[in-house]
């Protein structure tokens, strides 16, 4: 029998009573928050009294379920709806998922984990352990005149290359820098040695040495007080620095922040980092929706050097990592202006309870130096009385997330403007990954082959070409969930061969059929924009309301997606667009399950179904990305390199919004 409305009320009433007893006043927080330390308690008291875990269990990822789409847009301030985890663990048997209803206290379901999960801390450390305790690598580092207390090791992810030798084991590989004298613990690499070491068992497999190569001496620190013993630091100058007097312009509640035409939720994940949530706009004092949900979905970075030592290095740094995992604090004045509101970010640690990172991220606002828009009227001008330019001062709120990953540092921000612009801008910066050579100079008979698949940016350093990728997916919902997807592309105009003009061009809009037909690359020789619109509503003038994906940064490579398994296993990177029908469990373009994966669960595969997209809910995913050939200005610290994901109003208001923006006060 069916409930009756009375029936659902009374539910509604008893869930939203114990919502509120068990969380307090976090139960009337947005459905789409960030689990809270209290949650991550409550998670783990919750599997323990159900026998599902003890005090040995670890945990990879704990997730938040969110709630149905249909019923976080129908959702009230004031009304809670049940919350609930997706919780990995270690178990006797093997790594396991459960569903945990946090609402009712209550085990929903547990089953064998479909792959491997991400990478545990204590992984981490037990690798180290492992590597340096082996008594081949104790050999190794006699070889080279050291000990294993003088090395510093660092575990990396192995890919998946489909190799029989290991089976099915959890395998991390594990190279070594001779320790630091300084801040760089990345300048002295030991090449040619590593241990190859099963994270369930704990213990080193192999170890490969392929032949001592010179240790870098150079410490290469990279703090001022380093760098000023090697070179003169500049003079002292007066600090252009920015200030807010009067203190911010955006409220914040929680988790919800307003700011001038925008008001959007944002959250902490363990593994994407910065989720942001119910974009909205205001047009004319309506709010209207623009994006449901955007976040980072994957990174990939793989090397392009096949050696023993490097072959391997096909990162994929949120699914094997996470990027909320290695939030690291911001610093004011030098990561955010001194005056941005720094708030802390609650994640997991790897005993499932709550982990605190201060200061992980910033929201502040900046006058970006430029004008919104202006105009000189040189008509109107006169001898008696010049006419000033006509314009306003251009701000922009940033929400800022640095997430370091071994040696690369990552900045995410999502950056809006008062004209109705968005920006998904990553910052790269931190250190390049190097390898020792023999060569000092690219004058030693060495040096060639040393350089054969990278640069020598130091005496006795290489660092390898790599690319980086940075998939995030965006789900639009313009007024409404429903939208259409099409291309504007620029063509060539048919002209009367009698009309004086030869070459001109005009605007295809195409609208493609289903998910398959909905791949595209971006090239300068073929411009094309991607237009998302909601199809039910007429806009100002008669326009179907829009955004645009108006450009971004991207690179392409000559792979060999069907053979070659990194690319296999990432070959969302492809295209830089793709397009799917909803589907909430398909958050992650490398899968969900990254480490080890093997490219059987990754949006490159989801398109196959080929789902049609006519009047459908539709997930667009944009891959910014970025070749990186080293150079000696990389080292010893890289400069920040921004790359862009610019969206952008078409038709969706009457008028340029920035047109009602008040000139400062003088």
């Amino acid at each position: 029998m069916l409930p009756t409305g009375e029936d659902l009320t009374l539910r509604r009433l008893i869930a939203t009573a114990a919502i509120s007893t068990l969380l307090g006043t976090a139960a009337l927080a947005h459905p789409l928050d960030g689990l809270t330390a209290d949650e991550y308690l409550r998670i783990n008291e919750i599997l323990r009294s159900a026998g599902t875990i003890d005090d040995k269990t670890l945990f990879p990822l704990i997730e938040l379920i969110e709630p149905a789409k249909a019923d976080v847009l129908a959702w009230t301030p004031g009304t809670a709806l049940p919350r609930r985890a997706s919780v990995q663990f270690t178990s006797a048997s093997g790594f396991q998922e459960a569903v945990v209803n946090i609402t009712e206290g209550k085990v929903e379901r547990t089953s064998a984990l479909g792959g491997q999960p991400m990478v545990l801390f204590d992984e981490f450390m037990g690798a180290l352990a492992a590597a340096t305790s082996h008594p081949d690598m104790v050999a190794g580092l006699a070889k080279r005149d050291l000990k294993p207390e003088e090395v510093f090791c660092l575990p990396l992810t192995v890919g998946n290359f489909f190799e029989a030798e290991f089976g099915d084991t959890r395998l991390m590989k594990v190279p070594c820098y001779k320790l630091p004298e300084g801040s760089n613990f990345y300048a002295k690499p030991i090449e040619g040695l590593y241990a190859i070491v099963d994270l369930q068992k704990k213990e080193a497999l192999k170890v490969i040495d392929t032949g001592v190569v010179p240790v870098p001496q150079d410490p290469w620190g990279y703090t001022e007080e380093e760098i000023a013993a090697r070179a003169p630091l500049r003079p002292k100058t007066n600090p252009a620095v920015l200030t807010q007097p009067g203190g911010p312009n955006f409220k914040l509640d929680g988790s919800h922040v307003e700011w001038d035409i925008w008001r959007f939720n944002f959250r902490v994940d363990k593994r994407p980092g910065l989720v942001v949530s119910n974009l909205d706009v205001n047009d004319a004092g309506t709010w209207r929706s623009v994006v449901y949900q955007a976040h980072l979905s994957e990174v990939f970075v793989p090397y392009m050097d096949p050696s023993e030592g490097w072959y391997w290095r096909t990162y994929m740094d949120s699914g094997e990592y996470g990027f909320g995992l290695f939030l690291s604090p911001l610093t004011p004045g030098v990561d955010c202006p001194a005056y941005a509101t720094m708030l802390p970010a609650t994640i997991s640690d790897d005993f499932g309870k709550p982990l605190t990172i201060p200061n992980a991220i910033c929201i502040f606002e900046r006058d970006t130096g430029d004008p919104a828009w202006r105009h000189f009227e040189v008509f109107a001008q006169t001898p008696e009385t010049p006419v000033p330019a006509e314009g306003r001062p251009a701000t922009e709120l940033v929400v800022r997330t640095a997430s370091e990953v071994g040696n690369y540092d990552y900045l995410i921000d999502y950056r809006l403007q008062q004209n109705g612009q968005i920006f998904i801008m990553v910052g790269a910066t931190g250190l390049d990954a190097v390898k020792g050579v023999a060569s000092r100079s690219m004058q030693d008979p060495t040096a060639a082959e040393d350089t054969r698949w990278g640069t020598l940016i130091a005496p006795n350093l290489v660092a390898a070409n790599h690319d980086h990728y940075f998939n995030f997916r965006i789900d639009f919902d313009i007024d409404q969930p429903v939208n259409h997807f099409a291309t504007m592309d620029i063509v060539p105009a048919e002209l009367d061969p009698a009309a004086p003009r030869k070459s001109m061009w005009t605007v295809r809009h195409t609208m493609p059929d289903s998910e398959m037909d909905a791949r595209y690359k971006l090239s300068a020789m073929q411009p094309r924009y991607f237009h998302l619109s909601n199809p039910m509503r007429q806009g100002y003038l008669g326009h179907t309301p829009g955004w645009m994906i108006h450009h971004g940064n991207v690179a392409y490579g000559p792979f060999d997606y069907q053979n070659d398994a990194p690319f296999k296993r990432n070959a969302y990177i492809e295209y830089s667009v793709w397009n799917t029908v909803y589907d909430p469990l398909q958050r992650y373009a490398g899968g969900q399950f990254a480490m080890q994966s093997d490219g059987s669960d990754t949006l490159a595969e989801w398109v196959k179904k080929d789902r049609p997209l006519m009047h459908q809910d539709i997930v667009t995913w944009f891959t910014a990305g970025f070749h990186h050939i080293p150079a000696m200005e990389n080292w010893p610290v890289m400069s920040t390199e921004w790359k862009t994901v610019h969206i952008m109003p078409h038709n969706f208001f009457a008028t340029n919004p920035a047109m009602t923006l008040r000139k400062y006060d003088k």
